[in-house]
């Protein structure tokens, strides 16, 4: 964990605490279904975490994933996250190039084009 300050123009980082990952048992996202940047990660005890934003706590638990996956092959549990975002197969997951983003750039793109060739009378 790093504590960050800004002092004037310059940004200050102390690593505060440190863990290992073959000493993690579980990733808690406390509740899958909203959106929320809180966790718990569950060593020989419980550390309770905020993220900068849910989509940067969906991020470390897919990183700790697949560290876990290449190095360590240890079986831990990641709990109350939304499957769809935490899987790389997933067209939703946002390692696709934010394919969602794009959708919804292209919908509104499309609905400004057809608003403009509509004829007020």
């Amino acid at each position: 964990m790093v504590k960050h300050w800004r002092v004037d123009q310059e940004e200050k980082y102390e690593i505060v605490e440190k863990w290992f990952l073959k000493d993690l048992e579980m990733i808690d996202g406390k509740e899958a279904d909203t959106d929320n940047p809180y966790f718990d990660m569950h060593f020989h005890k419980v550390y309770n975490m905020e993220a900068y934003s849910c989509a940067s706590k969906y991020t470390f638990a897919r990183t700790l994933s697949k560290l876990n996956a290449m190095y360590l092959k240890k079986d831990f549990k990641i709990v109350n996250f939304d499957d769809t975002y935490l899987n790389d197969d997933s067209i939703w997951s946002s390692s696709n190039r934010d394919f969602v983003v794009v959708m919804k750039v292209c919908f509104y793109a499309f609905s400004l084009l057809c608003l403009s060739l509509c004829r007020l009378s």
